[in-house]
């Protein structure tokens, strides 16, 4: 059998496909006068930054380094040889640690034979004062008596002589034996006086004692000159000795950095000298620890000028170092040099003319491009303060957008 013809359209079906096509075509035409008669009618949209108030800090970048207020230069006092070094750089000692410690065999021994003499004069002291004085003491007590017999032996033998009943001799013996008593008896007075405290004896004993003491002293001093250690707590950043080298009287040994007190030292250029003051606050960050930020304020600023860098040298204290800083390293810090409270601010990018006599920011207004004169305050970190011309809420047409002029249509938006 023959197949059938197709089927004709229908006029519904015509007509449908008319209007689809028809409105299609409407709603292509009113996107295109959205988009280009939107432009031509009210202008282009552009990104634009409001004027806003808020505390203004004007701040002074500057890139420094970490430093100890001083450091500390380990040497020897005494010639002698490096026989044990306990401790290495970058090691955190504590003070009195043991950093160098020589050969101290001579050393000790000079200090036992010091202590020896010191023994001995204190030896000859005690029997001085134990010894020496009692006997002289009772020396002399017993030659007192000696004396009196004698005095009463002479008498007697004098008054027999006078009367006949004694020889010429007898008397002159009598004589010579009073005469010797009394002479022990002035030597043995003598003795107690040498012996007792500020008699000669006693004060030269006194004496050898007081020069052995130091003699032993001065060995031991010494000796501790062989064991070198640490004069504060810190960290040991250089070292330029090993075991076995001879060392010499004051030469540098090892480099300590103290613990506690830390410095940023900065340059600061020259043209921004009449911005820094001493205690001026500021925020500091080390470039290995770029996110971690610490207070520091400044405490100096050298009154001379480095005339090859045009720049000051200035230095800020650390109250609460943390503890990952580090003998040297590299910081950049940001000083807090002026402060206004509730200010009116804007981009300073944005600020055209800043530089001359007449700055002027381009503001969005009412559909328009308007020219809005300004004078700036403080410019700061990309920041600029806005001293009359402007307010809050002003919407600041970006200075990158070269074709937006003064006068021409725009739609501010951010």
């Amino acid at each position: 059998m023959p197949e059938d013809p197709a089927p004709k359209p229908s006029r519904f079906s015509a007509f449908r496909a008319y209007w689809v096509w028809a409105v299609g075509a409407v709603v292509a035409f009113a996107a295109l006068v959205w988009l280009f008669g939107g432009v031509l009618l009210f202008g282009p949209r552009i990104k634009t930054t409001p004027v806003i108030q808020a505390d203004f800090v004007q701040t002074l970048v500057a890139s420094g380094h970490i430093e100890t207020p001083f450091r500390v230069v380990v040497s020897s006092q005494v010639t002698g040889t490096v026989v044990r070094i306990p401790v290495n750089e970058g090691e955190a000692v504590k003070a009195g640690d043991l950093l160098i410690a020589l050969d101290d065999r001579e050393a000790r021994a000079a200090a036992e034979q010091a202590e020896g003499q010191v023994a001995q004069a204190e030896a000859r002291l005690r029997q001085i004062r134990d010894l020496a004085l009692p006997a002289a003491q009772q020396s002399v007590a017993e030659l007192r008596a000696a004396v009196a017999n004698a005095e009463q032996t002479f008498a007697r033998i004098a008054k027999l002589s006078a009367n006949g009943f004694s020889s010429k001799q007898s008397l002159d013996d009598a004589v010579k034996i009073v005469s010797m008593a009394r002479a022990q008896l002035r030597g043995a007075e003598l003795q107690v006086v040498s012996n007792q405290p500020g008699g000669s004896d006693y004060i030269l004993a006194e004496t050898q004692l007081t020069q052995a003491r130091s003699t032993a002293a001065a060995a031991k001093t010494r000796r501790s000159y062989t064991e070198i250690r640490a004069q504060r707590d810190g960290v040991l950043i250089a070292r330029s000795v090993e075991t076995g080298f001879v060392v010499q009287p004051g030469v540098e040994l090892m480099r300590l950095s103290p613990a506690g007190e830390v410095q940023i030292v900065v340059q600061i250029d020259e043209k921004n000298l009449g911005l820094v003051a001493v205690g001026q606050s500021a925020l500091a960050s080390a470039d290995a620890y770029a996110k971690e930020r610490f207070p520091a304020s400044v405490v100096y600023i050298n009154p001379a000028i480095d005339i090859l860098r045009a720049s000051v040298g200035v230095k800020l204290a650390v109250p609460n170092p943390p503890p990952y800083l580090r003998q040297d390293m590299t910081v950049s810090i940001d000083i807090e040099v002026a402060r206004k409270p509730q200010a009116l601010i804007a981009p300073s990018a944005d600020v055209r003319g800043m530089d001359g006599a007449a700055p002027w920011l381009l503001i969005a207004r009412e559909g328009h491009a308007v020219r809005q004169p300004v004078k700036v305050g403080l410019v700061s970190a990309g920041k600029a303060e806005i001293l009359s011309g402007g307010a809050a809420g002003d919407l600041v047409i970006p200075a990158t957008a070269a074709a937006i002029t003064e006068g021409k249509r725009v739609r501010g938006g951010q």
